[in-house]
């Protein structure tokens, strides 16, 4: 395959050469290499400042990221043969780390895949694509992955926002044998059933596994909260672990209904009760009900989508973390979880300790967790690392 060239300013090549994977649009010699003369989801040789190869790169010339490498050998351009390699790479660390398919298999950068996400559920797999490049290559991408997993079907989830700066359209679509509306999973030793087709992203969220599976000993004989508790990944399993009662709440009618069904699968349906409407206006009606609860998780949406979010989203954390801070028992529990990547754990362990301040309570970092390792971090990219969870205990200023 003959590819075009892409070159580089003088030192542009520093990042890339210490581990980076990006390429900004600011970086390239574009009296050299014009942008313009790039369409998205080309592939191109990328070139240091002295016209020295450093790999294979995925091209969106219109966006500030510009490019992404895909291979560091000029040899290695992205095709099923690629495909097939990193899969089976990617597939022998989740086989190693879990003990049944479920998993999320590729995690982008972080597996060498820029612009792929894969889901397992078993033998369904669930893809999002966001990148021109891989978009190109969906069917390499359909044919690998039947190919190392042999799945009975594939769905593409493509109607995420990420692939408008790509000039991608948004679809849904079945594009390999059979996906139904609600696939099987098992999670820290609890069943559920997830909506990959109508639910939020992938259907389920494999990210939090790890923090989930630590709710165990601060559930057990208590009273649970779950808040933004989409089809129950932390309250079903609260109540796996031995909590007394759980409340989920959730603004999704359908996403309750999903609470509902999951603690049916694993015989917990007396012990769960569901809230219908905006978490902040649940906060205050259970409040003025005088309720409390032993165990509160707050894993809520990303408040902070874009850096010129943070002001607004710092204090939607800190309000959140406040309101549930109230609710709790003197000797209470709070799981505070962001996904917001812009959101350092520094400030997110400052709006624990400003909310128990302002409650006059005294508080203890318990416990800290991260994204589970089949998300594996880029150490050389911040953005691969985006989940932050913070387990708290509030105790009486006295």
């Amino acid at each position: 395959m003959s590819l075009p060239s892409l070159r580089l300013k003088a030192n542009a090549d520093r990042r890339l050469r210490n581990g980076h994977l990006w390429v900004y649009s600011n970086e390239i010699d574009v009296a050299a290499t014009p942008l313009h003369g790039f369409n998205a989801g080309d592939q191109a040789i990328l070139e240091a400042a002295g016209g020295k190869p450093l790999g294979i790169v995925a091209m969106s010339p219109n966006n500030l990221i510009c490019a992404r490498l895909l291979s560091r050998d000029i040899k290695v351009a992205l095709d099923k043969s690629l495909l097939v390699h990193r899969l089976n790479v990617a597939l022998s660390l989740r086989e190693r780390l879990f003990d049944k398919p479920f998993y999320r298999l590729v995690y982008g950068d972080s597996d060498l895949l820029p612009g792929l996400v894969v889901d397992r559920f078993g033998d369904i797999l669930v893809v999002q694509i966001a990148s021109a490049t891989m978009e190109a290559h969906k069917d390499d991408v359909i044919a690998a992955l039947t190919q190392v997993l042999k799945p009975s079907g594939i769905l593409f989830k493509n109607d995420s926002a990420a692939r408008d700066a790509e000039g991608l359209n948004r679809y849904v679509e079945t594009v390999f044998g059979l996906v139904p509306e609600w696939v099987a999973l098992e999670e820290n030793g609890v069943k559920f059933e997830a909506p990959v087709i109508q639910g939020q992203k992938t259907g389920w969220f494999y990210d939090h596994r790890m923090n989930r599976a630590r709710l165990a000993p601060y559930a057990k004989g208590k009273r649970v909260l779950d808040l933004y508790s989409y089809i129950g990944g932390w309250g079903v399993q609260a109540a796996a672990f031995g909590a007394s009662e759980v409340f989920c709440v959730d603004a999704s009618a359908f996403a309750l209904d999903g609470v509902e069904r999951n603690a049916a699968l694993n015989g917990f349906a007396d012990k769960m009760t569901c809230i219908e409407g905006d978490v902040f206006e649940a906060l205050k009606e259970l409040k003025a009900s005088e309720e409390r609860f032993d165990v509160i998780v707050a894993d809520p949406p990303a408040f902070i989508k874009r850096k010129k979010d943070m002001k607004n989203g710092e204090g939607a954390y800190r309000r959140l973390n406040e309101q549930a801070m109230r609710l709790l028992n003197k000797d209470g529990i709070l799981v505070s979880a962001s996904c917001s990547m812009h959101l350092p754990e520094d400030d997110l362990q400052n709006s624990l300790l400003t909310s128990a301040r302002h409650l006059d309570r005294n508080i203890q970092l318990l416990e800290r967790g991260g994204q589970g390792p089949d998300h594996p971090v880029h150490p050389a990219i911040a953005e691969t690392r985006y989940i932050k969870s913070i387990t708290c205990r509030l105790l009486p200023n006295s």
